[in-house]
């Protein structure tokens, strides 16, 4: 009975709110309604994956704006994933200078906000690079300005496509191996080597694809002209600094989790495995880390979602992410308030329902199963 009650007073406030917010928006002359996304936009977007010009309209103006945030989070989580778990093993390595400079790291990066960290890096660090003309000259064809990174731009022929094929049939194979080599070692106890075997087949799949089909890639390298580069493919800097400050805040956060989980580990589990006559590196690869990743997923779970929310600071410093484009710009020259942030707010719960899904389902697979 106090269920259906409560059931009844929640329907009759979010009932209430609805109409109150209409006859508001009525009285001021306000239409409500998703009509307005297939007007033009009349604004530009300095970086977007696809073309958007003036007249694109306010769907496209949003698909740039959720496509440059999962892209800045995608690279941003692989860095930070990368980093963290480096940085975590090494506070808890034998020598003190290591674990000392991982400890400083830390207990830096992770006590400074946010948002004063991307300041840094984008006024402070690549906004005071050299004008193009003296730009710095990094290894394979790279350069940096106050302008942002240019890189090669890779240019894959049509016959690139089979390349493709060959690595989703290297990723089945590498996935029907493990699958043979863990009903091997329950059934004999003999361990095979699945890593080395899965990348081989992949190597050999995609070097006979390319030789067959004739695929090739050529790079359009960016060169100095007059006033700018031409050709490559330029990275601006509120992109790079949003990354880089992403990568490197959420990593010290990683590295906590990541030092936890191995702390977590009975300590019996590693003598047992220097009483097998394992080395350090595999009894931290083999023994160590498959057990503390048990209490390391959770958290880092939540260290993800953070970072993909924390993308939207980009707005600060000029990146094209979805609120500053969408329920920024957008919102300011439409007048749809109401269905705008109803958009974005749609848009990072379904990233983070997504990405909580597939932690999660990674987080049964690796729990301890108790019989």
């Amino acid at each position: 009975m106090y269920q259906v009650v409560v059931g009844v007073l929640l329907v009759t406030f979010v009932t209430w709110i609805v109409h109150n917010t209409s006859i508001n928006l009525a009285a001021q002359g306000k239409t409500t309604g998703f009509d307005f996304l297939g007007k033009t936009a009349g604004f530009p977007i300095g970086f977007s994956l696809f073309e958007f010009t003036r007249e694109s309209t306010y769907w496209q103006a949003f698909l740039v704006g959720i496509t440059n945030t999962l892209l800045v989070a995608v690279i941003a989580i692989f860095f930070s994933t990368i980093i963290g778990f480096t940085l975590g093993i090494a506070r808890l390595s034998s020598n003190f200078l290591i674990s000392r400079l991982a400890t400083i790291y830390v207990e830096t990066i992770r006590n400074i906000p946010l948002l004063l960290q991307l300041f840094f890096w984008y006024f402070a660090v690549l906004k005071a690079m050299p004008a193009v003309k003296d730009s710095f000259a990094l290894p394979l064809d790279m350069f940096i300005n106050q302008r942002g990174l240019f890189v090669p731009r890779p240019q894959p022929d049509a016959q690139f496509s089979w390349i493709y094929v060959a690595i989703l049939l290297g990723l089945v194979g590498a996935f029907l191996i493990q699958r043979w080599a863990k009903r091997r070692l329950e059934a004999t106890g003999k361990r095979f080597p699945v890593f080395l075997s899965s990348a081989a087949l992949m190597l050999v799949l995609v070097l006979v694809v390319w030789f067959a089909s004739g695929a090739a890639v050529t790079f359009d390298p960016p060169v100095l002209n007059r006033f700018n580069f031409k050709g490559g493919l330029e990275l601006p800097p509120e992109f790079v600094a949003l990354a880089w400050g992403l990568s490197i805040y959420t990593a010290s956060f990683i590295a906590e989790t990541v030092r936890a989980g191995i702390l977590a580990v009975n300590h019996g589990q590693t003598e047992a495995a220097q009483s097998l006559g394992l080395k350090d590196s595999d009894r931290l690869r083999l023994v160590v880390i498959p057990q503390a990743m048990r209490v390391i997923i959770p958290p880092l779970t939540s260290q993800y979602l953070n970072l993909t929310k924390n993308s939207s600071l980009g707005a600060a410093i000029g990146y094209s992410e979805v609120v500053n484009v969408f329920a920024g710009t957008a919102l300011g020259q439409s007048g749809r308030a109401i269905e705008v942030i109803a958009m974005t707010m749609a848009f990072y719960l379904t990233i983070s329902l997504l990405t909580s899904a597939i932690m999660n389902w990674y987080n049964a697979r690796v729990a301890l199963v108790e019989r």
